[in-house]
């Protein structure tokens, strides 16, 4: 067996013991499998991150939503509320025998009176109906006497209302009816032709004249006998109902 000379033992230990060369491709592969773990997981939390934000949005919009619909629904209530109480007439012109008496109705003020009003006059009941009763400097009456007493009674309460404290209600030329209980048919219809406090117990007003003052003034005048009672038949012919003037 051939002897290995010192040298040539100290170079095979030399290669031996030396460090492993990394090539360049083993190099530039790892660092392209580095980079694209990072793209990888980059792009996996800008899914999530999206994804969760995407749901937020879309829990908003749906709360949005069904607010909005809910708001839509309470305006769409109200408007139709609104509408329908808006929607009916304001005003009546009442055609008598001596000319047009136009009133505008309290709508907001006195609405169960008003809608009774309206549907009578749409039923024709105070064509032809005769003011049964009218006492100057105090009230022309329309319509049966049970409401307020014997006109007797009207009359002399009539003459302390400049002593009573005037109320702004019941002025001069309101329109009103009698506060007892109405059966399904009767209505009564007054027309104050001076303030009347002493009938606010009475007296519910569902309107006021606008137009037509003198006319109600030239049926104040008429001749009546001790009872109060026009001598000449003098009554309302029709009423035509207006939702503007």
């Amino acid at each position: 067996m051939a002897r290995i000379k010192p040298q040539a033992l100290l170079l095979q230990s030399k290669k031996k013991k030396g460090p492993t060369r990394i090539s360049v491709t083993t190099i530039i592969l790892c660092n392209l499998l580095v980079v694209l773990i990072v793209l990888c997981l980059f792009g996996t939390y800008r899914h999530w991150s999206r994804r969760s934000l995407d749901q937020r949005g879309a829990e908003l919009s749906n709360f949005e939503d069904t607010d909005a619909f809910v708001g839509s629904k309470k305006y769409e209530s109200d408007s139709f509320s609104d509408s329908k109480k808006y929607d009916l007439p304001g005003y009546a012109m009442i055609k008598t025998s001596k000319g047009y008496i136009t009133v505008e109705l309290y709508k907001d003020g006195s609405p169960e009176i008003v809608d009774r009003f309206l549907d009578l006059c749409q039923k024709g009941y105070f064509k032809g109906m005769a003011f049964s009763h009218v006492i100057k400097n105090y009230v022309i009456h329309g319509g049966n006497s049970q409401g307020l007493g014997a006109a007797e009674d009207w009359i002399s309460k009539g003459k302390l209302h400049n002593e009573l404290i005037t109320s702004p209600k019941h002025e001069a030329f309101m329109l009103g009816t009698s506060k007892t209980k109405h059966d399904s048919k009767g209505f009564e219809l007054f027309i104050t032709t001076a303030p009347i406090p002493d009938l606010n117990d009475k007296l519910t007003v569902f309107g006021r004249v606008i137009k037509g003052e003198d006319v109600v003034q030239e049926i104040e005048e008429v001749d009546t006998d001790e009872h109060y009672q026009p001598k000449s038949n003098i009554g309302i012919i029709d009423v035509t109902l207006k939702r503007e003037i």
